[in-house]
């Protein structure tokens, strides 16, 4: 890692120049000489190493190094006149010459560093900073040319040496152009930055004085001169070493203000000043009449300018500002209240015109797994590609928005009989499930989606509310789907919010029960354990079917805080049952449901563990079952859960075992020891039926594999008779019992046997 000067850096290169500065303002001759080299060797030392040490990208140092090669060319004019004394004479000769050769690029070096580092800065392409500077910029070369370059052509002709000599307050002028954009351009305004201003301003003002005295105008020595020299080489060198030269180089939040008092001040300053001294001063040659009045209509054509692009830029900023209010961040389609807005002005029309209005409402199935999986970066990158991919399926007239973090809405009008709606859904079906080729490879999808239809009559916002409902008979009935929007969803809308208002709050009323079913070895025909089973007895409501209040418990995310609670109540009874029927009996286990939430739930180890540390229950004795579709879902986020509980001890079950993937390989990775076969299997084995060769064969698989197995749904004895015979390892059903409340099951507590082989 690059290391850091830190400021003590730049305090200390001050600290040994500013005595070194008076010395060379004050100090006797032959000391001079030595303070003018000291400085000249400390800031070339500075610029070496200021940059490499606070600067790991070597494109920032970029502009640094440019600035270092002036430095050196800088002390090599300085040594050539101090040796060729000729060169400094005045008026200027052609000696002069030799030093400025190398003196020019050093000032073309030091404008493309200025320049990099504005560039790196990146201020924003309509902030006034720019015109500004220009206006600074036109207003010095004004005065550079009425005060300076004008008088000594007007004195002497142009001969080289003025030119040349007229060429540095100019280039200075530049140079001070560059600094101040960097300056007004808002971002950062740190130390590095007013000592590059001083460095400029130093400059500037040593090479005007040096013009004028060229020009024989005025009379100063040059040890003015080269004071004025030393202050530049002091002050960037400092500006080098000081940790917030990086804001030189490294992008800012660039903020647009209003106009300050000061800048008005400048801004009227450069149109002023130019504008008297044009009107006062006498009139001149013609060519310098022209370079004056040119100049001055400059600076009115940047003031001009200026107010132009201030004004665009208040418009574009009011565009910007609505099209936030109108349009999604990520994926910059319309939003809803844009979507709102168009649908209604459709309605506006639809009767007179005959149009159909047609929404699909779009959800993408089980998006939050992608989430959870790869991160909200690669979900992002998803819905982009879902918001390109509906974008290309549509007509240029019709409108997809994005409404919600991962539902979309496409929106139509059209004739009624062409039907265009029926069809773009079925393609858009199609469309989604191609794989999205992704930052991390192909990631394929499904939706669902709801289509709800108006000629004019509907409100814009239940026009959406209803293509949402349909959207949700179309997740129901298995995604990847398509539901045509009909009133009598409206009603099943209604009693399913109505259910899950009363479901709230239902386990701190007390209307939860926990009912038990036994679970029955088949071998012994000795009680083996419970399955819990949630029931809801709503005081509103009354008996919820648990298929109606568990899937909108598990939608909703209450499953987890009623999951929990099931939890805690089981091995409450398991344990009370335990102790009833004495040390020396068969031990009991109870089986939990744990949902798919659940099982994504960061908390459920946790809870897990406190419980069975509380209870001191035997973890083995805790069986949880999973199913096989919520398992194999998302399988590597659902191992990183399963292996931590299979870590406590606890018994893991795959619950209706050949419903879901019945993947072998997977069922092979995971911590299970349990295989409940599902009851539609059993329902059809016994009398030759036509599961039982699947029932063999996972019987067999699940064996070898090392495994025990739950025949669930037992109803008959010929069901039991036969899954003994192909050596089934436990049974549960009616056969035995349905689930029912604890104190109805007192007959099973006691040791016995409650039927035989």
């Amino acid at each position: 890692m690059t290391k850091s000067l830190g400021t003590g850096a730049a305090r200390l290169h001050l600290a040994l120049c500013i005595p070194l500065l008076v010395l060379l303002a004050a100090g006797l001759a032959w000391s001079r000489s030595a303070a003018m080299v000291l400085i000249m060797v400390l800031g070339v030392t500075a610029l070496a190493v200021g940059p490499k040490r606070l600067l790991a990208d070597e494109d920032q140092r970029a502009p640094w190094r440019h600035i270092r090669y002036a430095a050196y060319l800088f002390v090599i004019a300085t040594v050539i006149r101090a040796l060729v004394p000729s060169t400094m004479a005045t008026p200027p000769t052609t000696m002069a010459l030799i030093p400025n050769a190398f003196v020019v690029p050093a000032y073309l070096y030091l404008g493309w560093a200025y320049s990099g580092m504005l560039r790196r800065r990146r201020a924003a392409e309509d902030d006034p900073a720019r015109i500004d500077a220009l206006l600074v910029g036109l207003a010095g070369a004004f005065l550079t040319w009425t005060f300076v370059i004008a008088p000594a052509i007007d004195d002497s002709g142009m001969t080289v040496m003025r030119v040349l000599d007229a060429f540095f307050p100019i280039i200075d002028v530049v140079l001070l152009v560059l600094v101040a954009q960097l300056l007004l351009a808002g971002g950062a305004r740190q130390p590095a930055l007013w000592l590059l201003v001083v460095a400029s301003t130093a400059m500037f003002v040593g090479d005007l004085l040096f013009t004028l005295r060229d020009a024989e105008m005025i009379s100063v020595s040059q040890h003015v001169v080269d004071v004025l020299f030393a202050v530049m080489f002091v002050a960037l060198p400092a500006a080098a070493v000081h940790p917030s030269m990086r804001t030189l180089t490294q992008p800012q939040n660039i903020v647009v203000r209003d106009l300050g008092r000061v800048r008005l001040a400048v801004i009227a300053t450069v149109m002023v000043v130019p504008t008297v001294v044009a009107t006062l001063m006498p009139l001149g040659s013609l060519g310098n009449n022209l370079v004056r009045a040119l100049l001055c209509a400059l600076v009115v054509v940047a003031v001009l300018v200026r107010v132009v692009r201030s004004n665009n830029s208040r418009v574009r900023a009011e565009r910007a500002s609505r099209r936030r209010a109108t349009h999604d961040a990520l994926t910059d389609l319309p939003n809803r209240e844009l979507l709102a807005e168009t649908v209604a002005g459709w309605a506006g029309r639809a009767e007179e015109e005959g149009l159909e209005i047609s929404l699909l409402f779009i959800d993408l199935d089980r998006f939050k797994m992608i989430n959870d999986h790869w991160g909200h970066r690669v979900g992002d990158e998803l819905l982009c590609e879902v918001a390109a991919r509906l974008g290309g399926q549509v007509r240029t007239q019709d409108i997809v928005a994005r409404i919600g973090g991962d539902e979309f809405v496409v929106a139509l009008a059209s004739p009624s009989h062409l039907r265009l709606a029926d069809s773009l859904a079925e393609r858009l079906l199609v469309e989604l499930a191609r794989p999205f080729r992704l930052s991390v490879g192909d990631v394929t999808l499904s939706a669902s989606i709801g289509v709800a239809k108006s000629y004019g009559g509907a409100h814009a916002l239940e026009l959406i509310r209803d293509a949402d409902t349909a959207m949700y008979k179309a997740k129901g009935s298995g995604r990847n789907a398509v539901a045509l929007f009909d009133t009598s969803l409206r009603e099943q809308i209604r009693d399913r919010v109505k259910l899950e208002q009363a479901l709230r709050g239902a386990a701190r009323r007390g209307e939860l029960a926990v009912h038990f079913q036994p679970i029955v070895d088949v071998r012994t025909g000795e009680l083996d354990g419970f399955e819990a089973l949630m029931r809801w007895n709503s005081a509103e409501l009354g008996f919820v079917r648990p298929d109606e209040f568990i899937p909108i418990a598990e939608e909703t995310g209450m499953i987890v805080e009623m999951g929990a609670w099931l939890l805690r109540e089981s091995v409450r009874q398991l344990l009370e049952w335990r102790a009833e029927r004495g040390p020396g009996a068969r031990p009991l286990h109870v089986s939990v449901n744990v949902a798919v939430r659940q099982l994504r739930d960061g908390n459920l180890v946790t809870i897990v563990d406190q419980l069975l540390r509380d209870t001191g229950l035997d973890p083995s004795c805790l069986w949880l079952e999973i199913t096989e579709s919520g398992v194999m879902a998302d399988i590597e986020t659902a191992l990183i859960t399963l292996n931590a509980l299979d870590a406590l001890g606890v018994t893991l079950c795959i619950d209706d075992f050949g419903t879901g993937y019945s993947s072998l390989s997977y069922l092979h990775r995971l911590p299970v020891g349990i295989v409940k076969i599902d009851r539609s299997f059993i329902s059809r084995i016994g009398a030759d039926g036509p599961d039982e060769p699947i029932v063999r064969a996972v019987l067999a698989m699940t064996h070898a594999m090392g495994h025990r197995v739950v025949a669930e749904g037992v109803e008959t004895q010929d069901q039991r008779d036969w899954l003994h015979g192909q050596g089934c390892d436990l049974i549960q059903g009616w056969y035995y019992g349905k689930a029912d409340r604890p104190e109805n099951l007192t007959h099973w507590i006691s040791p016995q046997k409650v039927a035989t082989a």
